[in-house]
């Protein structure tokens, strides 16, 4: 197990568990978010998917493998998907309160369900809750239902149709927290760019220490990886 300095407590930026600790268990489990958490994570994410009888569930790829074919989960019941895939609810029951909790929006049949859990939980103010989907316009269109609880605008820079500046004014006058998007795709500049309209800027695959310093250094203010305990690497080694 992997000693943990308690200078995680001074980082300045969310350190997210992607999918859990996925580096060292099996991702999207109860096991990797608690993983996650005893390495120090101070954020947990995962992928949120929907249930036949409308139960909102945790996978990546959002199909399960059966005898012969690969099935959707919406084609299941919760009772009737295998038992390493945990609920929503059952994250937040095991995250303590308050936990920074990223959920990457897969199936937007999903949402009413993931906002009446959210609220379920937590009640009307979960800022801490982070809602990521990468069409502004889906985004925009569920403001109005999700009150208090942070939305994220999830796309890579590439995808930006009318560049970096005009999706920030959008994102600000939708009411969208959020900017995320692959390590690569940040610089100083765009940081700046996307806080000067008073978001917050987040980047995800941050898999090697040096992209968590490089991260750090520019003023990002959550970080992804699947390795929670390279946060520390880059503390203790005081790079930042």
């Amino acid at each position: 197990m992997v000693e943990i300095s308690p200078s995680y407590r001074e980082l300045t930026y969310i350190a997210f568990a992607h999918r859990g600790a996925r580096a060292y268990a099996k991702e999207n489990t109860l096991d990797a978010f608690q993983l996650g958490l005893r390495l120090g994570a101070t954020g947990l994410e995962s992928d949120v998917w929907i249930t036949k009888d409308g139960v909102p569930v945790l996978d990546h790829d959002g199909v399960v493998q059966g005898r012969f074919v690969k099935r959707p989960i919406s084609q299941y019941l919760r009772e009737d998907l295998p038992r390493h895939i945990p609920t929503l609810e059952d994250l937040f029951q095991l995250a303590p309160r308050g936990t920074s909790i990223s959920l990457d929006i897969k199936d937007d049949a999903s949402l009413d369900a993931v906002i009446a859990t959210v609220r379920k939980a937590y009640g009307n103010q979960a800022p801490f809750i982070y809602l990521c989907h990468p069409n502004l316009d889906v985004l925009g269109e569920f403001r109005s239902r999700s009150l208090g609880i942070s939305l994220v605008s999830s796309v890579r820079l590439s995808r930006l149709k009318n560049g970096p500046e005009m999706h920030a004014a959008k994102m600000r006058e939708l009411g969208i927290e959020v900017m995320n998007m692959h390590h690569r795709d940040w610089n100083g500049g765009l940081v700046a760019l996307f806080q000067r309209f008073d978001l917050r800027c987040f980047a995800w695959d941050c898999q090697f220490v040096r992209n968590i310093q490089d991260m750090a250094k520019i003023g990002i203010n959550g970080i992804f990886s699947d390795w929670p305990d390279r946060f520390y690497e880059l503390t203790d080694s005081s790079t930042v």
